[in-house]
């Protein structure tokens, strides 16, 4: 039997393992980001940048992995979207420091609320993934509706601190701190879409 499986059969990938460590790193930045920001902890940041080399070359592992393998446990474009987004997540999170240091903006504790939000949806999406295997909607679907409702309340707070940035007259500083806030918008909408395509994969194996 160990001869057949190991030159006959078709190679089987654990893609639930492999999605999962990926969220497990989106999940690990976006804490430590909220850890750097809250404290303003450069050592934090550094490290930050480390792991997202790391999510990197696990992303182009898993996708690897996927166009040479034969057997899923769901069509490979429901599979192909989970890695490309979960990507997006850790990309996200790196453009997010990239504008930071750019725009010399240091007083970053001012958006822990938001950041405590995006904190507890890729926790709830970590989650969720780590209950593919056992293939059962029940155990997945009340992360998916956390992250959906815990997205409405990022744009939320986002709409309402543009509110206080638009009450200023320093225009240079209203700019920064904009496009700060549309890349925490866009942090949340890359672990919303996670949770989409998770949603689509738990479906489907129902």
């Amino acid at each position: 039997m160990g001869f057949i499986n190991k030159y006959l059969l078709p190679k089987e990938i654990d893609f639930n393992a492999a999605l999962l460590h990926q969220a497990s790193i989106s999940r690990s930045m976006v804490e430590d980001l909220y850890q750097a920001c809250i404290l303003e902890d450069k050592n934090r940041m550094v490290s930050i940048a480390a792991t997202a080399l790391q999510a990197r070359e696990l992303k182009a592992h898993n996708m690897s992995q996927l166009l040479n393998v034969f057997i899923t446990p769901y069509d490979k474009e429901s599979i192909y979207r989970m890695i490309t987004q979960l990507d997006w997540i850790t990309l996200s999170v790196k453009h997010f420091l990239l504008e930071t240091k750019v725009y010399d903006i240091h007083a970053l504790a001012t958006y822990e609320p938001v950041l405590k939000i995006l904190v507890a949806m890729v926790i709830a999406l970590e989650q969720g993934i780590s209950k593919l295997s056992a293939r059962t909607l029940g155990t997945i679907a009340p992360r998916i509706d956390q992250v959906h409702d815990q997205y409405d309340e990022v744009v939320e707070a986002c709409a309402k601190a543009m509110a206080k940035l638009l009450a200023q007259d320093d225009i240079k500083h209203i700019i920064r701190h904009q496009a700060i806030l549309l890349q925490l918008k866009e942090i949340a909408k890359r672990i919303h879409v996670s949770a989409n395509t998770l949603e689509d994969m738990a479906i489907k194996i129902v």
